[in-house]
């Protein structure tokens, strides 16, 4: 596990948008696994500034989402598909039909998440798989508990995942309580994983993530048995690390 800290935002996105600009470059057919929420906000920027720059091309690229709302309308304004839209997606060249993201609307959700399953294995092995951590230490929406999902699955949300997400709605109320998310066993599939946070906030769930016990009651402590892991910090998240 390879772990970096910065001093500054800019510098944390600019180090993050470089390591997937290179395996691009290297690269062009890669499959990307994409995260949501405030932590990759900064690094999706960069991307696209270097897109524009025409240093890179995400044209031969696909995009697998890790999860979605159950509920919410790809044109919700806080569905994850408008939000890769507004961020990353809509604003570089990868063709519609190589981004994919599960349908919390689905009829059938459970043949939903088989779908997306079954989508996954046909590209075999993502590439590079980004991730932040949530405050309980969940990655994607893989909430702690006794047991852990593999593959795609319906998760209930804990009171403080949907806390957490609160700011992205108009009431508190408002957010959904269930998603569809990829399993940590999909995860831990990826050839490589780019586990990125910030704030003082985390610095203790980034402790117990990196340096604690492997366990289902923090999900990102599964990290630790990944051959590939690149961690990249800002000095606030980093502050606990021994």
């Amino acid at each position: 596990m390879n772990i970096l800290t910065f001093r500054t935002q800019e510098e944390l996105n600019k180090a993050g948008a470089g390591i997937i600009t290179g395996l691009l470059q290297t690269n062009p057919r890669a499959v990307l696994g994409l995260a949501t929420g405030s932590t990759p906000i900064g690094i999706y920027r960069e991307l696209v500034e270097t897109h524009r720059q025409g240093l890179v091309s995400f044209a031969k690229a696909t995009a697998f989402n890790l999860d979605e709302y159950v509920g919410l309308e790809p044109g919700h304004p806080a569905s994850y598909y408008t939000f890769m839209q507004e961020h990353l997606l809509g604003l570089v060249d990868i063709p519609p039909q190589q981004c994919h993201i599960p349908s919390g609307i689905a009829s059938d959700l459970q043949a939903e998440c088989a779908r997306y399953d079954s989508l996954l294995e046909q590209y075999g092995q993502i590439d590079l798989q980004l991730l932040g951590l949530g405050h309980n230490g969940h990655i994607g929406f893989n909430e702690p508990d006794a047991t852990l999902e593999g593959g795609t699955h319906l998760v209930e949300l804990k009171e403080s995942t949907r806390s957490a997400n609160a700011r992205f709605f108009d009431k508190p109320e408002q957010v959904p309580t269930h998603a569809l998310t990829m399993g940590v066993g999909t995860i831990l599939k990826a050839k490589m994983i780019l586990l990125v946070v910030r704030g003082a906030d985390k610095a203790e769930i980034v402790q117990r993530a990196l340096q604690g016990p492997i366990t289902t009651d923090c999900p990102a402590s599964l990290l630790q048995t990944h051959p590939h892991v690149v961690v990249l910090l800002d000095s606030e998240a980093g502050g606990l690390l021994k």
